[in-house]
């Protein structure tokens, strides 16, 4: 890993291309190169058939410069450094500040190369990358680039075993605004790789390990606690803290929190109503006008049960009706 310092002032960790995959990247770019000049040459020499040695011997070399050096210079040109052979070894020509090359950077590379590949058969080249510290060449080293590798394998995460379950929550109210991200990253690294190392080396690394976590906590190693439980259970409730303060105290680790279930009202189902007859379908109801009215003796004229004194006095004379009824005496 080669750590690069750009213009920024920011540092970037890349991958430099060894001589293997370089050699293998440049042998599959000659292969093409060789076999585009082939093909390119007998065309060239049926269609001057007809021309003289001189115009022969000198469309020779402009198809040799054309194709085996300015064709490169091209293509890296064109392709920010990924030529056909370095795509398919997965590498990428940048500057020394890990940016994309130009033209300038392709032409010094490429002319260079025809001295160091081309006419030494890639002797010159290859003892320059294995000098290099970088495994860079002549070319690399006057353009001011540097071929890295882009498909680097990810690295496979470690299992990072859970603290015992008699220890969960015991450390909830430590400290640890005061444990420095690097202090966290080789506990980190210590668990996922514990079993790897030797039992008694594994101890003392925990033991030194739980004595920096505690000492930064403030409070002294639990008694009867082993190191790496201890390491455990505090790497643990960091990640949880980190959950939660991401998340919100509801969260689980791992997971964002859920708003909580809510049943929703039954929505009563759609009975339809009986129709109304309209205004013109009902029966007509007289109108007071239009009824008869009744005779001032008709005995419909007042109620039956209206005491006497209320009854008013048929006739003209105003006397009253007989009506048949004679009292005992």
């Amino acid at each position: 890993m080669s750590e690069l310092v750009t213009g920024e002032a920011v540092a970037l960790e890349l991958r430099p291309a060894r001589l293997p995959s370089r050699a293998l990247a440049v042998l599959l770019d000659l292969v093409v190169a060789v076999a585009a000049y082939v093909v390119v040459t007998i065309a060239l020499v049926a269609a001057t058939a007809s021309l003289d040695e001189a115009a022969q011997f000198a469309v020779s070399i402009a198809t040799f410069v054309l194709l085996l050096v300015g064709a490169p210079i091209a293509v890296e040109t064109l392709s920010h450094g990924r030529s056909l052979g370095k795509l398919a070894c997965g590498l990428r020509v940048v500057r020394d500040d890990g940016g994309p090359i130009r033209f300038r950077h392709a032409l010094v590379r490429g002319a260079i190369g025809v001295v160091e590949i081309l006419m030494t058969f890639g002797v010159i080249a290859c003892i320059a990358s294995l000098v290099s510290s970088r495994g860079r060449r002549l070319g690399d080293v006057f353009a001011g680039t540097l071929v890295v590798r882009e498909r680097v394998p990810a690295a496979r995460t470690g299992f990072l075993p859970p603290p015992p379950p008699w220890l969960a929550g015991r450390f909830s109210e430590l400290d640890l605004s005061a444990v420095p991200d690097g202090l966290w990253l080789a506990v980190r690294q210590y668990l996922t790789r514990m079993h790897q190392l030797d039992p008694q080396v594994g101890w003392a690394m925990a033991e030194r390990l739980a004595s920096d976590v505690a000492a930064r906590t403030g409070t002294p190693l639990p008694q009867g606690v082993p190191p790496t439980a201890y390491l455990a259970a505090v790497l643990q409730e960091r990640q949880t803290r980190e959950v939660r303060r991401a998340f919100g105290n509801g969260a689980v680790a791992g997971h964002a929190p859920t708003a909580p279930y809510e049943p929703r009202p039954a929505v009563p189902s759609y009975e339809p109503r009986p129709a109304v007859p309209s205004y013109e379908s009902r029966p007509a109801v007289p109108s007071y006008e239009s009824r008869p009215a009744a005779p001032a003796d008709s005995p419909r004229a007042m109620p039956a049960d209206a005491p006497p004194a209320e009854r008013p006095a048929s006739g003209a004379t105003g006397k009253a009706r007989p009506t048949g009824f004679v009292p005992p005496a």
